[in-house]
């Protein structure tokens, strides 16, 4: 009997073992995933920022300059469209851009896509840029 309660202790220290060894590695794994999901989480929101803040200078660049073409002229057409240009710029300004985490951010950029195509009709210039602008990834706006 004592031979049998040997070979007992010897397959409950394996199993126990076993079941030790599951669990370090269970928990090594999950910090190596956790510590692998904040590299890519954090790779993925940098480049979607960039994404963003690229559309975001793009649209001050094109109302700053078409506001500079239209100011000293007189007509009531073109006063019109530097209202409209300065309410573009008035978007950007006032926009969340500062704070990646704001709520309102992507209401405040279909906001500004649309304020840009008002812009653009009245200007009677194409909205879509993809063929005169070149940039290492193309634009996506």
């Amino acid at each position: 009997m004592a031979g049998g309660r040997g070979h007992e202790e010897l397959f409950d220290s394996i199993f126990l073992a076993d079941e030790r060894f599951r669990g370090e590695g269970y928990k090594e794994g999950f910090e190596r995933g956790k510590c692998r999901g904040l590299q890519e989480g954090h790779r993925h929101g940098a480049s979607h920022g960039a994404k963003l803040s690229t559309e975001m200078s793009f649209y001050y660049g094109f109302a700053i300059t078409w506001k500079c073409l239209l100011q000293n002229k007189t007509e009531i057409k073109s006063r019109k469209r530097i209202k409209t240009l300065e309410a573009l710029l008035g978007l950007i300004q006032n926009s969340s851009h500062n704070d990646p985490q704001s709520a309102t951010l992507q209401e405040e950029m279909e906001k500004l896509r649309a304020k840009f195509r008002q812009v653009c009709s009245m200007l009677n210039v194409p909205t879509d840029f993809k063929d005169h602008i070149k940039t290492s990834q193309g634009t996506s706006f």
